[in-house]
């Protein structure tokens, strides 16, 4: 399936323009698109949305690394991260630390920073949206 991509796409439950505000601090992510409910060129089926959802984000795209998130508030406020991790490879011990820490204010250390087995610096937390993430960089080659 040449040409064929996977592209995480992420439902935040009313709280993406926090997240993105977040990740742009915390990852320095940088925010590509946003549209909103209200700004969609047709209609939005009648009791799609929960009230209060209309200036909600419909849509969003931004970037960790170079490498495409895409995002939504989705249509109400029942969405759950379940299942799931975000694997994030920095190229540091220093660059991985910083990331993981950013990620775990306000959020859930599952593992805190060690070295493994697969690579000198890994940790796993949970963001305060409840995303998962896998922190760490590259094993250094063997000689």
């Amino acid at each position: 399936m040449a040409g064929t991509t996977i592209t995480p796409y992420l439902d935040f439950s009313g709280r993406c323009d926090e997240a993105l505000e977040f990740y742009s601090k915390a990852l320095g992510a940088e925010v590509k698109t946003v549209m909103r409910y209200d700004e969609c060129p047709m209609p939005i089926p009648p009791g799609r949305l929960a009230p209060g959802f209309e200036k909600k984000i419909m849509h969003a795209s931004f970037s960790v690394g170079g490498e495409l998130l895409m995002a939504s508030d989705g249509c109400d406020a029942s969405s759950k991260f379940d299942g799931i991790r975000l694997a994030l490879t920095v190229p540091t011990e220093a660059d991985a630390r910083r990331a993981f820490d950013a990620l775990a204010d306000g959020g859930h250390i599952d593992m805190p920073i060690s070295s493994t087995f697969w690579s000198p610096c890994f940790g796993m937390v949970t963001d305060r949206f409840g995303v998962g993430w896998m922190v760490s960089i590259p094993q250094a080659p063997a000689n």
